[in-house]
């Protein structure tokens, strides 16, 4: 006989949750639409650092990049189109995780340890943002509601 896996409702109802759920997505959030604005104020040394790491477009993808940070963020923090926003930062912080900070590629040791945090930085955010998106669906306390799931 195997044990049968049942799932609830994602529920708010201990003391304060909805607004420590509030609290981490404005901190997640906020934070990386904050990144994503520094994006736009210095795209050329970004598509610089874009384009030694060997990406196609780099210009283009600095700008990409920062949209998807800011939205995202702001998506998240507002709680607007959650899957969407919590699902496009997640992809982008693990594909720029690979793509950005490949720490393993690296000779000089604080080269490669400044990419290896960078790496687990993308790394964890990406942890959180599939968190978010896997709750993404469900109601969310002190939220605008807004989403096309």
């Amino acid at each position: 006989m195997s044990a049968e896996l049942t799932t609830i409702p994602l529920q708010f109802d201990s003391p304060f949750a909805g607004e420590l759920f509030l609290l981490g997505r404005l901190l997640f959030g906020v934070t990386l639409a904050f990144m994503g604005l520094n994006h736009f104020m210095d795209v050329d040394t970004m598509a610089g650092y874009a384009e030694f790491k060997g990406l196609p477009a780099p210009r283009f993808s600095v700008i990409a990049s920062g949209l998807v940070l800011v939205l995202g963020g702001l998506g998240v923090a507002a709680g607007a189109f959650p899957v969407l926003a919590a699902g496009a930062l997640a992809a982008f912080l693990l594909i720029s995780a690979v793509t950005m900070h490949d720490f393993w590629s690296i000779d000089d040791p604080e080269e490669r340890q400044s990419e290896m945090t960078s790496f687990l930085k993308n790394v964890y955010g990406a942890g959180a943002a599939l968190a978010l998106l896997a709750v993404g669906g469900t109601a969310w306390p002190y939220a605008l509601g807004l989403g096309l799931f």
